[in-house]
């Protein structure tokens, strides 16, 4: 089966101001939701928006994940608990 982008779902988002990483919720069609780690959110020379592998993740990023794993936690669960719900 071929990939449909109409059944990918970003169900959540955190963006780390200071390195660009970014997190997301994801879910494919009926599937479980699943933890993305990246892109890399960035500005290019003439002001607009780009993105990026987030290739090896330096201390700032390590120290960012682990404040914000206990919330990424908490949005995956709601969405395993909505899913059961159906």
């Amino acid at each position: 089966m071929a990939y449909d982008p109409t059944k990918d779902h970003v169900l959540e988002t955190w963006e780390n101001e200071e390195t660009g990483l970014l997190l997301s919720i994801n879910r494919y069609g009926d599937g479980e939701p699943k933890l993305q780690i990246g892109p890399r959110a960035y500005t290019k020379r003439d002001g607009s928006k780009g993105t990026t592998k987030p290739g090896r993740l330096a201390v700032d990023d390590v120290l960012w994940l682990s404040e914000v794993l206990e919330e990424v936690k908490e949005k995956i669960n709601e969405c395993f608990l909505e899913e059961g719900e159906d």
